[in-house]
């Protein structure tokens, strides 16, 4: 049976070189290899300790390796930056084992003939008491330091400024919370919080109207609550952009973009149960998330609907409300999805295009007086307010309120973008 570390190493490779998502890939892995729940905690330590500093424990690399990170195989490099990870950032873990487990770990992915090249970096590098020069570049310095691509850090400098970058940097490496949306139709705030305490569950009220913050660790979906389909899981960024939409009990509402369905899901408790809520996406089996979701909520308004959103149906008739939220690059998620940092912005250039056309398409929906909400969840006015400013300019007869951006650091939430139209014509 495989071990934490080996288990960490295959997962990084899946992520880095087969391009998976680190949550889905490491939860896979550690069921695959059937990890106790001791290793399965400190397995997740060091997988997405190692992919956050990516970037730091490359640099920090270069100065101990005679051969450039590129040029080592992929199986050796996750090896040599899992070690460093641990020697940098969990002193808990003696020195001697992570050395000895790289080269186990060597040995495990075949890679025999670079023992005595991990052995060497690593040793020397505690030689050195972990020793190593910082870049001089204030950019380059800030990437090293908060394992974040140059060309992003420079983006927000100049968007948001230097002081704002800093903090979102900063807010990039603590814990994200886990937020929570009431199922309204069925409780309340304070009956579902005196559930969860019954049921052994930390929680708290949140800023936004039906949000409940929760602190407990483990799953969730194991609480008998959750299964009762008392609560359902959202971040609060989203809790705040469904708000924004101001849906109703007895209207026609449209979730554009919808799965997994947490927004549509909050749009119907706050309409009640009352209309007719349509929920669309592209893939067919997300569609079916949807479904499943507002089964166990009892949200019989929520319709799913396999659906292109860049594609018109006028069959779908004309609606009250519609909700526009885009795919997007992610920035705004970092700590939950720590790889989406390392996208570089030429990899998006698609996005902006995309985002309109769904735009487009989604405002031939609205009647007249009728709100759409706009959003994404990055950090990137390419995607967020130059996208509705091109709409604005080729629809005049609609009318925008102020934009929000939501930051993790200042907001509580995930990195968030939302603008509302409305259509006066």
């Amino acid at each position: 049976m495989a071990n934490a570390r080996e288990t960490a190493v295959r997962a990084l490779l899946k992520v880095f070189d087969g391009g998976g998502f680190s949550q889905l890939v490491l939860d896979s892995q550690m069921k695959k290899d059937g990890l106790t729940p001791e290793d399965r905690a400190f397995c997740s330590a060091l997988f997405y300790g190692t992919v956050e500093r990516r970037i730091t424990l490359d640099w920090v690399l270069e100065q101990y390796s005679r051969d450039k990170v590129r040029e080592l195989t992929p199986a050796v490099r996750e090896i040599l930056r899992l070690s460093l990870y641990q020697l940098i950032f969990l002193p808990s873990v003696p020195e001697s084992a992570v050395v000895d487990e790289a080269v186990k770990l060597c040995r495990v992915f075949h890679m025999e003939v670079a023992t005595g090249f991990v052995n060497g970096v690593l040793r020397t590098f505690i030689r050195a008491s972990g020793a190593f020069q910082m870049p001089k570049h204030s950019v380059h310095a800030l990437s090293v330091q908060y394992s974040v691509p140059e060309e992003l850090i420079s983006l927000w400098n100049t968007v948001y400024g230097k002081e704002k970058t800093l903090a979102i940097l900063a807010g990039f490496h603590t814990p994200p919370p886990l937020f929570a949306r009431v199922n309204t139709t069925r409780t309340t705030v304070e009956a579902l919080l005196g559930r969860l305490a019954e049921e052994g569950a930390e929680a708290s009220a949140a800023e936004v109207a039906g949000g409940i913050r929760l602190m407990q660790k483990g799953s969730p979906a194991a609480l008998p609550s959750f299964r009762e389909g008392l609560f359902h899981i959202q971040d609060l960024s989203g809790q705040k952009c469904a708000a924004a939409l101001r849906a109703e009990p007895g209207m026609r509402v449209l979730d554009v973009c919808a799965a997994p369905g947490g927004k549509s899901f909050t749009l119907a408790e706050q309409m009640e149960n009352k209309g007719e809520l349509i929920a669309c996406d592209l893939i067919p089996g997300r569609v079916s998330l949807i479904e499943e979701g507002a089964r166990r909520l009892g949200l019989s308004i929520l319709s799913a609907r396999t659906q292109n959103g860049a594609e018109f149906a006028p069959e779908l008739g004309e609606f009250d409300r519609i909700l526009c939220d885009v795919p997007c690059s992610g920035y705004g998620v970092i700590r939950r999805k720590p790889e989406i940092r390392y996208k570089p912005l030429q990899s998006g250039k698609e996005l902006p295009p995309l985002q309109l056309k769904i735009l487009t398409n989604a405002a031939r929906y609205l009647k007249k007086g009728g709100r759409l909400v706009y959003s994404t969840c990055t950090l990137n006015p390419q995607e967020n307010q130059l996208v509705v400013k091109k709409f604005l300019a080729e629809h005049p007869g609609f009318e925008a309120e102020a934009p929000r951006t939501l930051f993790p650091e200042r907001d509580g939430g995930d990195g968030f973008f939302y603008e509302a139209l409305i259509r006066r014509d």
